[in-house]
């Protein structure tokens, strides 16, 4: 399941957050405006400035959540019970499931490699599609 390889950190990819702040301007001829332009524009602003802070860093033992080259959280393979990428072509979210909690990522980074780095240290713990 797990190779010995050189540690990986996941390029960044701002797609979610610019497709998020399109959306929002979607939003302006409701008749409620600008409310929910605004939200979903700020929510798009914040998801930006997560993919430019934020690095996803595959090691020998453990998938590590950088923040500015500080590490924020580490979640060991052997604790992984499962993953998905879901909607990857838009990009969506990537979820995983360790023994003791279940994560909930947006993808701020290229899910091709994404996809590559779990099924190289993760293998068959990928959810099939239903």
């Amino acid at each position: 399941m797990m190779n010995s390889t050189a540690s990986v950190i996941l390029r960044p990819e701002p797609r979610l957050p610019l497709v998020t702040m399109i959306m929002g301007g979607v939003l302006i001829p409701l008749p409620w405006r600008p409310w929910p332009t605004l939200v979903v524009i700020v929510f798009g602003l914040f998801l930006l400035i997560q993919t430019a802070i934020l690095r996803l860093e595959f090691d020998d033992r453990a998938l590590i959540i950088r923040q500015n080259d500080a590490e924020l959280r580490r979640f060991p393979y052997d604790q992984w019970l499962a993953w998905r990428l879901f909607a990857p072509w838009l990009p969506g979210l990537f979820y995983f499931r360790e023994t003791k909690n279940i994560h909930l990522l947006p993808i701020l980074f290229s899910p091709s490699e994404l996809r590559t780095q779990l099924k190289q240290r993760m293998g068959s713990l990928e959810i099939p599609k239903q």
